[in-house]
């Protein structure tokens, strides 16, 4: 039986990254598998995020967020919910974030050097970092998650690959997404860490 120092897993964010992929199985062979795919899925990332925006927009808890001013954006924020729509200057801003965080996350090598990036995903949509008006509920960021998952899925599910090379990608990038998962809800903790 392997020894976890559960304290550690709360100040270290290498150590927690490190547990979470041993635990879930997130083997290097996994990140290989998910950096792979990427070639295949990187053409479908503006797709994946007109997708996801349609989604968000479409519902008043999601959408309310991006009324008030993005950290980072420099434009004119919308006056109202009324006044978002997928082509407001703010929104266009939001999905060249998540077009940057899908590319990262399908490019870059997911080991210890992106820990910091996962962990900041997490943190910037909460007070602790950012806009410290926007905090995103934990069952949106939770939401969010899930649809991009059943998005990627369904992507790779679509890909001109054979069936076991699309379920080993399915396989791996459903763990990535799970690790980032956590990282998220990390900074929904009373007192988060780091």
């Amino acid at each position: 039986m392997k020894t976890i120092e559960e304290p550690r897993l709360e100040s270290d964010l290498v150590y927690r990254f490190e547990f979470l992929a041993e635990f879930i199985g997130f083997t290097p062979a996994d990140a290989s598998a998910v950096q792979a795919i990427g070639p295949f899925l990187g053409p479908m990332i503006p797709q994946i995020v007109e997708r996801t925006y349609e989604k968000l927009l479409a519902f008043d808890a999601t959408a309310r967020h991006f009324v008030d001013r993005q950290s980072g954006f420099e434009g004119q924020v919308p006056a109202s919910l009324a006044e978002i729509d997928a082509n407001h200057p703010q929104i266009k801003f939001r999905k060249e974030h998540l077009q940057r965080y899908l590319t990262q996350i399908l490019t870059k090598p997911c080991d210890a050097k992106m820990v910091p990036y996962l962990d900041m995903v997490g943190k910037i949509h909460t007070t602790h970092a950012g806009n410290s008006k926007i905090e995103v509920p934990i069952v949106q960021m939770n939401a969010l998650m899930g649809m991009l998952s059943d998005l990627l899925i369904e992507t790779i599910s679509d890909a001109p690959i054979d069936s076991a090379r699309a379920l080993k990608s399915i396989r791996a990038l459903t763990k990535l997404l799970w690790i980032q998962n956590d990282f998220i809800n990390r900074h929904y903790q009373v007192e988060p860490t780091g």
